[in-house]
């Protein structure tokens, strides 16, 4: 072994360290090792390292080829007990009890009575139609006067935590969908539930302030005229979606109408007939917002909407 600090050409050095090597370690002088042993076995140590880095990252490519996921790594072979295998599969795999998600990571067995199924990012729509259609519901047997209910405050607490919060926040993550109608659609009604939670609520003293004859009604009038207007020109843009939203924004069009009416008019039957086409309206978003969850891979059957586009099949 040589006496001074320059390496021997003879040593089998790797040209580069894999990123995650912590064992190479070469003191400045072999005099100065404890055990003259240490240094080889270090070499030895170094070299598998790097060998086993050079297999795992030519696995790895060769299994992103094939199109198997993420490598040596991961699960690409299913045993007779419906189990996976880790490792590149034959008869050095060894399977672990668990499923492969149509995004390609293991099922969450954790809680069995929720299957959750990974992906990068999971379809907001259903939260928002659901969140919409719920509050919607409260509100219109309200308005429909059913069981001498005559003020909505009840639902306030509807408008802006379940209608309001969870469905701007569909609105933000359809953004990142890249779905601009369903980004525009969800947070402009998250919007307007928390604008009609704030005017219905007590500390605001909208409703409590002092108004002329007939001017509150206008007001809310006017309000509800610019949600028709809205409502309306998000109906177009669905001619090409499919029938179930279509009739979501068909019935929320009239319904927006009807109650912008009762208001100007100050009539208790168009506002009962109001309530009346919102209850139709909450239905259709049941309905839509559940054929969003009961898919292929998590229910035994599915809700068809009648695709619009022609370019795919209904569901």
């Amino acid at each position: 072994m040589p006496a001074s600090n320059e390496r021997p050409s003879s040593d089998p050095l790797p040209p580069s360290l894999p990123p995650l090597s912590f064992v190479w370690f070469l003191p400045p002088s072999p005099s100065s090792l404890p055990n003259p042993h240490l240094l080889s076995q270090l070499f030895t140590l170094q070299l598998f390292t790097t060998t086993t880095f050079k297999t795992l990252k030519a696995n790895n490519m060769a299994d992103l080829e094939n199109g198997n996921g993420a490598g040596a790594l991961h699960h690409n072979k299913e045993t007779d007990n419906n189990s996976t295998s880790y490792g590149n599969g034959g008869a050095n795999a060894y399977p672990i009890n668990r499923a492969i998600t149509p995004g390609g990571h293991p099922l969450d067995t954790s809680q069995p009575s929720f299957p959750v199924y990974h992906r990068k990012l999971a379809n907001p729509a259903p939260l928002g139609l659901l969140a919409f259609a719920s509050t919607t519901f409260i509100l219109s047997w309200y308005n429909c006067g059913v069981r001498g209910i005559t003020h909505p405050n009840v639902v306030v607490g509807m408008a802006m935590g379940f209608g309001g919060l969870a469905q701007l926040l569909a609105g933000m993550w359809e953004f990142a969908c890249g779905n601009t109608f369903g980004a525009t659609a969800f947070t402009s009604y998250g919007a307007f539930w928390l604008s009609f939670g704030l005017i219905y609520w007590p500390s605001s003293g909208i409703l409590s302030a002092e108004y002329a004859e007939g001017e509150l009604e206008s007001a809310l009038g006017i309000y509800l005229m610019a949600w028709f207007i809205f409502t309306f020109l998000m109906t177009l843009g669905t001619l090409k979606s499919s029938v179930g939203l279509f009739l979501v924004f068909f019935f929320l069009t009239i319904t927006f109408l009807l109650l912008a009416i009762s208001e100007f008019m100050i009539s208790a039957t168009i506002h009962k007939a109001g309530g009346g086409m919102g209850l139709v309206t909450a239905f259709c978003a049941f309905y839509v917002g559940a054929a969003g969850i009961y898919t292929p891979e998590t229910s035994y059957f599915t809700l068809p909407t009648i695709d619009l586009s022609g370019t795919k099949k209904s569901q």
